[in-house]
């Protein structure tokens, strides 16, 4: 077996125990060699810019309607790293025609869940390609899932830190409720106009609407599964299966909870202040002069 097959097979047994081990003898198959396996935190472990290697190797955690696809994306587009979607994944595996994607669209016609082995034979390959490539590193956009899935991930690639943006219940609601898709360009929208004031020790909440061009008015529409019961139901099950997620990386010193409480516009900003990003590169430009 090739050494990250090892890894991987070492990792199931002892880095997340008995449910893994169970999970690897189903995934045992998976054979490429990803990059250099299971590299460890330091004795002082920190919020770090980068790992050792000067490569940025993150994921974005967060409860659907957190904005985790917003701000992995544009992170990773001011950083000049790639931003990992599995979903994307998926979809470009579809259009390439390969062997396995005729196992993953057989897998969808009968309504089922996509197995552990295939995301991950599917990300391996992407986190080779960019080795290979010479990528800075990358943002992993709401994977992994389970704890299952961050063991054999941490196998393959250290995950340098972990972020979990959060955002209180009742907006999380209102924001999923206010979800708008333009029927014609697939644009996104969006037409709930958050305002919460601040109580019992909470911040206040402002979050404008995101209003569809004029071209796309008329024909928005909303999803038939964002109806408040469903919402509240998926936002259940999330904060059941995220728990153990983010007490893995939490027990090693990588979890950052971000709180959510405002649109974009004052996000951002934050969200990069809280990385320390604008510091620490201009340090680095300070110091290539």
């Amino acid at each position: 077996m090739a050494l990250a097959g090892r890894r991987l097979a070492q990792a199931a047994g002892s880095v997340i125990g008995s449910q893994a081990a169970v999970f690897w003898r189903q995934f045992s198959n998976l054979s490429r060699e990803v990059a250099p396996a299971a590299r460890r935190l330091a004795a002082e472990p920190q919020h770090a810019l980068n790992g050792a290697d000067g490569r940025i190797q993150w994921v974005f955690l967060g409860s659907p309607g957190a904005g985790k696809g917003t701000y992995a994306s544009r992170l990773s587009k001011y950083l000049n790293i790639a931003h990992i979607s599995t979903g994307d994944l998926v979809r470009q595996e579809l259009k390439n025609g390969s062997p396995i994607a005729i196992k993953v669209q057989e897998v969808m016609n009968r309504g089922q869940l996509l197995s552990d082995e295939i995301i991950f034979d599917l990300l391996s390959r992407r986190l080779e390609q960019g080795l290979v490539t010479g990528e800075g590193g990358f943002i992993l956009d709401g994977f992994p899932r389970t704890a299952v899935q961050a063991g054999v991930l941490e196998s393959m690639t250290q995950i340098d830190l972990a972020v979990n943006l959060t955002l209180r219940e009742e907006v999380l609601v209102q924001k999923m409720l206010g979800r708008r898709l333009c029927s014609e360009c697939g644009g996104n929208y969006n037409v709930a106009n958050i305002d919460i004031a601040a109580k019992e020790g909470k911040p206040a909440i402002f979050m404008p609407p995101l209003p569809a061009p004029a071209g796309c008015e008329g024909k928005l529409v909303q999803r038939a599964d964002d109806t408040e019961e469903t919402v509240v139901a998926r936002l259940k099950v999330y904060e059941e299966q995220s728990k153990p997620v983010e007490d893995f990386y939490s027990e090693r010193g990588r979890l950052l909870e971000f709180e959510i409480t405002g649109g974009i516009p004052e996000t951002w900003p934050r969200l990069l202040e809280t990385l320390g990003i604008e510091s620490q590169c201009e340090a680095l430009a300070s110091g290539s002069n």
